[in-house]
């Protein structure tokens, strides 16, 4: 639904508007792979195999929480609370592995706890009728508080060596946090284009008054994607911290941050009802290029800060300009 495109008259005019919407519609692919030649060409350290792992590693957290958020924003909901879920969850799995030294029931209960959180939010959003911003941004700072009652304000540890294997396994030579990734971004990317529910995410987020009248039960598909959203970033939290092997309370936001950008990034709608899986994961590889490029060049990090702030702005003014843009 989020890539339809009207069909050109037939002959030359119509070869060049094909051109147009296909260069428009994956312009995110087009400037990532220039990106990585740009880095390839002029950065020796760029294209090793350490450095290309080390950039997929550090993307896996980001990728868990990113593919299942980009199904609430083209639902029309923008989750907050991402980063207090984040944080927060994996402080509980922690403490569930400490007091069983069951990891198997740790990342149960932190993947359990984080749909709970969700279908919180969810219930705010679809049943309160709360602005989804306002309304996740209150539970974030519930969640955080919550997350330094559990911890009593300590940094957390795990107790047995199969917790710090949940992300540092090598298969094939890549870590399991980026497996667990992978297989999440796949298996959410086939759910929002393959089956019913995904069109109907798509029809929520675009027109959620049509889409009821239309059969969709809206508020089913709002608080599940909520829903969904709080699982992934648990998990996300539960990898995290099995990566540092530790967990600490805080009001962190950050993690929020690097989530949202790869969503705006990567094209999809902050309005909803346009966007899709595949645009956040090249949104998001094309901050970490960028972000590793900073770094092998030795930029300053407040340049840094600067210039990632307006690749974000111009992602979403170029939402909001193809938005009012005539389509006539």
């Amino acid at each position: 639904m989020s890539e339809v495109e009207a069909v050109p008259a037939p002959g030359k005019g119509g070869a060049v508007a094909r051109l147009s919407g296909r260069l428009k519609g994956y312009g995110i692919v087009w400037v990532t792979i220039a990106l990585f030649i740009l880095l390839t060409i002029t950065t020796d350290p760029f294209l090793t195999e350490a450095n290309l792992r080390n950039i997929l590693d550090q993307q896996a957290t980001l990728l868990i929480a990113a593919s299942l958020a980009t199904v609430a924003m083209i639902a029309g909901g923008f989750d907050i609370s991402v980063s207090a879920v984040y944080v927060a969850v994996p402080l509980l799995a922690l403490q569930v592995e400490n007091a069983t030294e069951s990891v198997l029931l740790a990342v149960l209960v932190g993947v359990l706890a984080g749909l709970l959180l969700g279908v919180g939010n969810g219930l705010v959003v679809a049943v309160l009728k709360v602005n989804s911003f306002i309304g996740t941004l209150a539970t974030s700072f519930m969640i955080f508080g919550a997350g330094y009652l559990i911890s009593d304000r300590s940094i957390l540890r795990p107790e047995t060596d199969t917790f710090r294997k949940i992300a540092r396994t090598r298969w094939f030579s890549l870590t399991t946090a980026t497996w667990i990734a992978l297989a999440v971004v796949v298996v959410t990317w086939l759910v929002l284009s393959r089956t019913r529910f995904g069109r109907h995410v798509y029809a929520t987020g675009g027109n959620p008054e049509a889409a009821r009248l239309a059969g969709v039960r809206v508020t089913g598909v709002t608080i599940a994607v909520f829903a969904f959203t709080g699982a992934a970033a648990g998990l996300a939290g539960v990898v995290s911290a099995s990566r540092s092997v530790s967990a600490m309370p805080s009001d962190d936001f950050s993690f929020l941050f690097g989530v949202i950008s790869a969503i705006v990034v990567g094209g999809t709608s902050i309005a909803g009802g346009e966007g899709g899986v595949w645009r956040t994961v090249f949104g998001a590889f094309f901050i970490a290029f960028m972000i590793n490029g900073f770094n092998l060049h030795q930029v300053d990090p407040i340049w840094q800060r600067v210039i990632q702030g307006a690749v974000i702005l111009a992602a979403v003014g170029i939402d909001a300009w193809a938005r009012r843009r005539p389509t006539g």
